[in-house]
């Protein structure tokens, strides 16, 4: 990414940006060690791709690390993470095993350097037996919903998790009873990135051409990985209902991400749920052109919806709060502190619901109109890229000064 802060001033003042610029000079100097599992696809790749070079540019040393496994470790740790959301998994002592394994041979493979070394979710969790005595902060960033994990499987992890200096939790409803320091540091969206810039309507009506959908059908949106906790099929079934009123179209897109195996599964799920109805349009965006098309998607939808049953933020939801557009989502994981309902967009708890709440955006356009507005300032005040870097920078000053819990700058 070639941007660098000043960009932002218009969107975010230039208080903003001056006050990010006095906290990085606190933390010139110190090394910030990323670590996750994959470059490509879902949120954490997205996030740290674009918060990695502005902490760079207000002078922190910001780095990021990937760690290696096989189709086998990726295919338990999706079983991992569907059994942190609560759902039921069946995770042998074999698959327990290989996780270690290939953790040990990710702990023999990978250098740590930081001044602060911060793990992104389950699949890295065990490096966290590198740690030694030499005055290196460790911090274990959760980016899914914890709060309903299985027991037996957060009793595994919990052994790694409180080794750590501090946990950091996208909501306060995430939380878990820990030994370590907990903070609250919500994800955020780039508004100035090709997924959430503003585009000429020429490119937007290009997307549309090269995927079929006719820009003169409303159509209702979901942008997510086809992954069951998104439920995509449940998108179908709330579709067909509001097409007994209303004559409009669904896009379902999607790309795949290098940490989740069970993209084609779930896709052929829901083109079969689809049965070849020409107003659905399944489609996997290639990376190539995820970006871009993502967007123009977004912007081209008459609703945007996001029908998870479980969520660990849902960054999508702000992406199109962003876009001005009305929203219609799961009341799961941090959606409700995006979509605050009937303020900012409409929180639904079932297929049926999902599906009112879209037929009532249809029919009433200028309440629709109204949340649209509210929710775009809502994002602007609390889920941009700046916000998230002032919150990642006052922590680590916090942790890296030891001391009675006074921090003066």
């Amino acid at each position: 990414m070639s941007r660098n802060l000043q960009d932002y001033e218009p969107i975010v003042g230039k208080d903003v940006i001056d006050e990010l610029r006095f906290l990085g000079e606190r933390l010139r100097g110190k090394i910030i060690q990323n670590v996750n599992s994959t470059r490509v696809g879902g949120g954490v790749a997205e996030i740290l791709m674009n918060l990695v070079p502005l902490l760079r540019d207000v002078g922190v040393d910001a780095r990021w690390d990937v760690i290696s496994g096989n189709e086998e470790f990726f295919k338990i740790t999706k079983k991992f993470h569907n059994a942190l959301h609560g759902a039921h998994e069946k995770i042998t002592d074999e698959m327990y095993r290989l996780f270690l394994e290939v953790g040990e041979e990710n702990i023999r493979r990978t250098e740590i350097y930081g001044d602060l070394v911060a793990i992104h979710d389950p699949q890295p969790i065990t490096l966290i037996r590198k740690k030694v005595k030499d005055g290196r902060k460790w911090i274990w960033r959760c980016h899914v919903d914890i709060s309903h994990a299985r027991r037996e499987l957060w009793k595994f992890l919990h052994r790694f998790v409180k080794r750590y200096d501090g946990v950091i939790f996208s909501s306060s409803i995430f939380s878990r009873l820990l030994p370590v320091r907990q903070f609250l540091i919500s994800p955020s969206i780039d508004p100035l990135s090709d997924k959430n810039k503003e585009l000429p309507k020429k490119t937007i009506d290009a997307v549309l051409e090269k995927y079929g959908i006719d820009p003169e059908k409303e159509t209702i949106t979901q942008i997510s990985r086809y992954d069951r906790l998104k439920d995509p099929v449940g998108v179908v079934d709330a579709f067909r209902l509001i097409k007994r009123y209303h004559d409009c179209q669904l896009v379902l897109a999607g790309n795949r991400a290098a940490d989740d195996p069970e993209t084609d599964e779930v896709l052929a799920e829901v083109r079969e749920r689809a049965d070849g109805d020409p107003d659905i349009h399944v489609l996997l965006i290639p990376p190539e052109n995820n970006d871009i098309d993502v967007n123009a998607l977004q912007r081209s939808a008459t609703v945007v919806v996001q029908k998870s049953t479980r969520e660990g933020f849902g960054l999508v939801v702000s992406e199109a709060l962003w876009k001005e557009k009305p929203v219609v989502a799961g009341a799961v994981g941090g959606i409700p502190l995006q979509v605050e309902d009937k303020r900012t967009g409409l929180l639904c708890h079932s297929v049926e619901g999902a599906a009112w709440s879209i037929k009532k955006l249809l029919q009433e356009k200028d309440y629709a109109r109204w949340l649209a507005k509210n929710a775009k300032e809502h994002v602007r005040l609390n889920y941009l890229l700046t916000r998230h870097l002032r919150d990642y920078l006052a922590l680590f000053i916090a942790l890296t000064h030891d001391g009675d819990g006074i921090i003066r700058l």
